[in-house]
């Protein structure tokens, strides 16, 4: 179960808390779904209120400039005109109502000047080394925290991330956008262009028996690229906008703590738990699964029907790499 799918902050899962955020703010019929085959499924039956049509399936993983690209060709289908909100399904964010203003405010930004690619900057609170940050130059001079993008910058050394912070010039890039569905597709057309005839592909096909095996012969041959690195590093009307709500990305286990809270000796629980000299720890187990600890700190527990992890929390974003090594010996069942 992807985390998007599950519930790590609240009585929503992730997903259903980023539709529950735009509610009153865009009707059911205008949202979709970009995910893949293995969790369609699952996702369709967190989201009744969303068209089944509108859950749209990449056939293969290929970053998020093919993905944005894929909903955009569906909602220029939809209305050639339709500004479009991108939102990862797996963030935490405070409010709905200072989260529906500040897209408000986005979309004014666009509707004045369609070229314009705007995403939300979150005023770095640490010097995180696990996002990215975007660059401010010169504000807007009709729009409230609204800046020109200098530059984008990828995930640095702490040393930099400190020097990020303290300039006062920086926000974290919290990968939420706003533009013209039309816009987004003309960036890639000009940057991304086989990508971009292989959309059109696509979209001549929609609504058409024939759009399943367009799309399965299409989408994999896209380069794969984030819509970052397609698009907005290169473009020149790139806009960030100061966040007003307060937001988090559950990136990695670590994020535990900020969302649920820790009791006296600094441990995040959820499930049967029992420690002794057990400090900073992470654990999340089965209602009738005990995890009993001694004398240990600063480590990740996490127990499922099949698996089990332990680690220490300064590895917690080389999950990936022993994800990879349980693949190599066999164990993808267990993934």
């Amino acid at each position: 179960m992807p985390k998007q799918l599950l519930k790590l902050s609240g009585n929503r899962t992730m997903i259903q808390q980023t539709v529950d955020r735009c509610r009153g703010l865009i009707q059911p019929d205008h949202s979709w779904i970009v995910t893949n085959a293995v969790q369609a499924a699952a996702t369709s039956g967190q989201l009744p209120e969303i068209p089944s049509q509108n859950v749209l399936v990449e056939p293969k993983a290929r970053n998020t400039a093919p993905c944005v690209g894929l909903a955009a060709i569906h909602a220029v289908h939809h209305d050639p005109d339709a500004t479009m909100l991108i939102m990862p399904a797996d963030h935490v964010i405070s409010t709905s109502e200072e989260f529906q203003n500040a897209v408000m405010q986005a979309a004014a930004v666009v509707e004045k000047d369609p070229n314009r690619l705007v995403m939300f900057g979150i005023a770095p609170t640490f010097p995180s080394t696990g996002f990215g940050y975007i660059e401010r130059g010169s504000a807007l001079s009709d729009v409230e925290r609204a800046f020109d993008v200098v530059a984008f910058h990828e995930k640095p050394q702490l040393s930099r991330a400190e020097e990020y912070v303290a300039s006062g010039s920086f926000y974290w890039n919290c990968g939420i956008f706003c533009w013209k569905a039309q816009t987004i597709l003309d960036q890639l057309q000009q940057y991304e262009p086989d990508t971009y005839q292989r959309l059109l592909r696509i979209a001549q096909v929609i609504g058409h028996e024939s759009y399943t095996r367009v799309l399965g012969d299409q989408f994999p041959q896209m380069n794969s690229i984030s819509i970052d690195c397609a698009v907005l590093e290169r473009a020149s009307d790139a806009t960030v906008i100061e966040a007003p709500f307060k937001w988090d990305d559950v990136g990695s286990w670590l994020a535990v703590p900020r969302l649920a809270g820790q009791d006296e000796f600094g441990n995040t629980i959820e499930g049967l738990f029992v420690g002794v000299d057990t400090k900073n720890c992470i654990v999340r187990t089965s209602a009738n699964h005990l995890v009993a600890t001694l004398g240990v700190s600063d480590l990740i527990i996490v127990q499922t029907e099949d698996a089990t992890l332990v680690g220490h929390k300064r590895d917690s974003e080389r999950i990936k790499e022993l994800l990879l090594k349980v693949r190599e010996q066999g164990g993808a069942d267990y993934l």
